[in-house]
């Protein structure tokens, strides 16, 4: 656990340290959160905060987010160490932070890869969040609909924070080159085309590219008082690999691309080879795992029901080993994923059942398939007619479930593939048992 200052002034503090922002004006990215009139923004400037999560990749300002939030609240900003800090010294902040809260002052407590906290520890910071002692901002690279307790995410408001764009990084780059807390003291000479090459290996990151530059100026050549970066310097800081498969860039979506359409395509050699080049770059395993699933069920789907747990399975090997050896179980999913039947009835039909739901959004729910816990619902209708499934012998009834606008609408068509010929065969049973049905009551 540390405390912080928010002015420093160490002239030996890494560039990326020294840029840090202070204000909100300085901030770069997000504007989808912090531009003029945004949610985030506005919570900020009226001084509203409460405790939330901070969700994104490395690099894009999570804490440099959380301190210029205590410096404009005015608040003791306590920074805490998942890996520091056991329940003790939890305990002990959270006691002290109480007491200033009896005296009107506000503690925001910052709590970097919160991920990394036990559920114990998550556990000991959950009073303190609900009687308002500490306003809590986590920061976490992972879904925190994963690695957060519910208890303590449902009494946090999650923002998603988005790798920067090239344009802001290169926005970035050239305020450090003239900023004096920058290179603004020292004449350093770099082209456009270097700066633009330093954006773009940064993939997203500031504080990636802040730290490229000051590498590639450190190792400049010196020529009088100028210090010139050339390409040749700047080839040397950044490494080919990473060149090659920018993991945020136009290559990082061309090759997850090419290794989707290479499975949709049942080619399990392109798939493997493309999934070779990701891990091989550096791509997070979790990431790949997660587009892997998602194909499951968006191109297999019920023509092989079993893809999807596979999937699944091979994310969850991929949490608990990463890498290097959970590349075994991402290769057995791939070649999965390329050879199962392959069919697209479960996206289709969501997608259609997408496209009516946002047309008839305030369409009520029919009166015989809603519940009636009261005596005033059940005198209005509510759930009159109801007929249990289970109560008939074929469990099937003709009752109508969709809206009257969306009625007899049809979202799912099975396809012709793998096992899904057996769904078509139970749809058509069920839609001859429920005209049966209708026959019955007539």
């Amino acid at each position: 656990m540390e405390q912080y200052t928010l002015f420093s002034k160490d002239e030996d503090l890494p560039l990326a340290a020294r840029m840090r922002p202070v204000t909100l004006d300085e901030y770069a990215g997000q504007k989808h959160l912090l531009g003029e009139g945004k949610i985030l923004r506005r919570l900020i400037e009226n001084d509203k905060i409460g405790s939330m999560i901070f969700w994104g990749p490395p690099g894009v300002g999570k804490t440099t987010l959380a301190r210029i939030i205590a410096h404009k609240t005015q608040a003791e900003f306590i920074d805490f160490s998942a890996v520091t800090s056991g329940i003790k010294e939890i305990k002990q902040v959270m006691e002290a932070a109480d007491k200033r809260r009896r005296f009107g002052e506000k503690t925001i407590l910052f709590v970097d890869e919160i991920h990394r906290f036990n559920k114990a520890q998550q556990d000991a910071f959950l009073p303190y969040v609900e009687k308002g002692s500490i306003i809590l901002i986590g920061a976490t690279t992972e879904n925190p609909s994963f690695e957060v307790n519910g208890a303590l995410l449902s009494r946090c408001k999650v923002f998603v924070l988005q790798p920067l764009k090239t344009e802001e990084i290169e926005e970035l780059i050239r305020r450090a080159l003239a900023d004096e807390r920058g290179f603004g003291r020292q004449r350093v000479r770099i082209g456009d085309d270097e700066i633009k090459a330093i954006a773009e290996f940064a993939d997203g990151d500031a504080r990636g590219a802040l730290s490229t530059l000051e590498m590639a100026v450190l190792n400049g050549e010196t020529d009088g008082e100028d210090i010139r970066v050339t390409r040749e310097t700047l080839t040397q800081c950044i490494s080919r690999k990473s060149l090659l498969y920018d993991k945020g860039g136009e290559e990082h979506y061309n090759i997850i691309s090419a290794l989707h359409k290479s499975m949709r395509n049942s080619d399990p050699d392109a798939a493997v080879y493309w999934l070779a080049r990701m891990l091989e770059a550096g791509e997070d395993p979790l990431y790949i795992a997660r587009r892997v699933t998602r194909f499951a069920s968006e191109d297999i789907g019920l023509a092989d029901p079993r893809a999807l747990e596979i999937a699944v399975a091979a994310y969850q090997a991929c949490h608990f080993i990463g890498m290097p050896e959970c590349s075994v179980h991402l290769t057995e999913a791939v070649i999965y994923m390329s050879l199962a039947p392959k069919s697209n009835a479960v996206d289709v039909a969501y997608m259609r059942a997408k496209s009516d739901a946002l047309n008839t959004i305030a369409e009520p729910v029919p009166l015989v398939i809603r519940n009636a816990p009261t005596s005033l619902m059940k005198d209005l209708g509510y759930g009159k007619g109801y007929k249990f499934a289970h109560d008939y012998d074929d469990k099937v009834t003709d009752m109508q479930c969709l809206p009257d606008s969306l009625k007899n609408r049809i979202y799912y068509t099975p396809g012709s593939e793998g096992v899904e010929p057996k769904f078509a065969a139970r749809l058509n049973e069920i839609k001859e048992l429920k005209k049966k049905a209708a026959k019955k009551t007539d």
